[in-house]
């Protein structure tokens, strides 16, 4: 790998056909729940006409993760995680072919919708778990950052996709072809993951389910660099929160029903160019550093992408987040899977996703309880510059994250 080279490299997918395979199937996927991610708040704001109920719908999908992270990172450290990806990927499909059902009917269930997204939240989570405590042993912890990038291009770049396809479909026929889309994206991604060798973990002493979560915080908070880490994600994904004001703002901006669908690929789109430029990235001798840097300028960001005179500066604010935000979590995977050990690893990914999916749900509740006393304007404006003063906060008190120093091969 040339070291000095600013574009990612790309040599993983050629090397290692396990890697490869998650890869595709990682693609469709995000192009799949790309086109919920546009179909369910446009939908639930069609028939409540309410923020606040869009909020709830993404704190409930976030609120079942977090449970299904916590359960997730137990079961990838003692039992076989291939198994544990194929029966989650499998039992999400089922939900996404009910929330077809659902809007396919002459007056669609609202409580069918949340609690559709609740089981999708839950199950998606232990897939997602097992997966990234499997990543390790599929490229090697030498490759970790080049995987990290190489996975965050795929979807990002799907997450661009997605949305605009998601727009034009309910532009001309509605949420009913977005769901059953993402059902059939959902049962495909089980074929190249059926490719994939068995992944055990590795052998360690048995031990009640609940202690074994408990060590495995106790680890996350007694570190203080991964601790760090966990907090900066956490901060990272309330800013991501502002997608639900997405459909608000499209109305303060008299945008259209496609031009919604680039609102929702504006962030995926800045994290793809990040992934992509990150080839300098693991090479940096500081990187706790960048990752606070990026960080806070990120916030920023977003504390002036509602306030633009017209939508396309607000595109390009929340591109400038994307961008940095990629940046700063490519830092945070990799140090996360560098510095933990093999037996708890699922545990810790499990914990650290959890931060980042609690901190998405805490600020979809905070921005969809914002819009009740404000604007929607207002609300997102105001939310970027408090996670602004939290982020200077975090940089000034985590002094072991901040200067933690790696070693740079010549």
């Amino acid at each position: 790998m040339n070291r000095n080279s600013l574009l990612l490299n790309l040599s993983l997918l050629k090397t290692h056909p396990a890697f490869r395979a998650v890869f595709l199937a990682r693609f469709i996927s995000i192009v799949s729940l790309g086109l919920l991610g546009v179909a369910v708040p446009v939908q639930i704001q069609t028939l409540t006409g309410s923020s606040l109920q869009v909020g709830l719908a993404v704190t409930l999908t976030g609120s079942a993760m977090f449970i299904g992270l916590m359960m997730g990172g137990v079961l990838a450290d003692r039992h076989e995680r291939r198994r544990l990806i194929l029966l989650a990927r499998s039992t999400c499909g089922v939900g996404f072919i009910g929330l077809t059902i659902n809007a396919a009917l002459p007056e669609p269930s609202l409580a069918a919708i949340y609690l559709l997204g609740v089981w999708d939240g839950f199950f998606g989570a232990l897939g997602v778990t097992a997966l990234l405590a499997a990543t390790p042993a599929l490229v090697g912890r030498e490759n970790l950052m080049q995987a990290s990038a190489i996975t965050m291009l795929t979807v990002r770049l799907g997450s661009v996709i997605s949305p605009m396809i998601g727009g034009l479909l309910l532009a001309s026929g509605g949420v009913v072809w977005n769901y059953a889309l993402a059902s059939v994206g959902t049962f495909v991604t089980l074929l190249p993951l059926l490719s994939l060798p068995k992944l055990a973990p590795p052998p360690q002493v048995r031990e009640n389910p609940l202690l074994s979560l408990l060590n495995g915080f106790r680890f996350l908070v007694g570190n203080p660099i991964i601790g760090g880490i966990a907090l900066v994600g956490a901060l990272l994904t309330m800013a991501s929160a502002v997608r639900v004001l997405y459909p608000a703002l499209a109305g303060h901006w008299q945008m259209s029903a496609a031009q919604i669908g680039l609102m929702y690929a504006a962030v995926p789109l800045g994290a793809a160019i990040g992934a992509l430029t990150s080839g300098r990235i693991a090479h940096h001798a500081r990187p706790g550093r960048i990752m606070l840097a990026t960080g806070i300028v990120s916030f920023i960001s977003i504390g002036v992408f509602s306030l633009m005179p017209v939508w396309g500066l607000g595109l390009a604010c929340l591109a400038l987040f994307g961008y940095l935000s990629a940046i700063s979590s490519l830092l945070q995977y990799t140090l996360i899977q560098t510095l933990t050990p093999d037996g708890m690893l699922g545990r810790i990914n499990g914990l650290w996703t959890a931060q980042n999916v609690t901190g998405d749900a805490i600020g979809a509740a905070i921005l969809g309880g914002l819009t009740v006393a404000m604007t929607p304007v207002a609300a997102a404006s105001a939310s970027g510059l408090a996670l602004t003063l939290c982020g200077i906060v975090l940089a000034m008190v985590l002094v072991q994250l901040r200067g933690y120093q790696q070693s740079v091969p010549a």
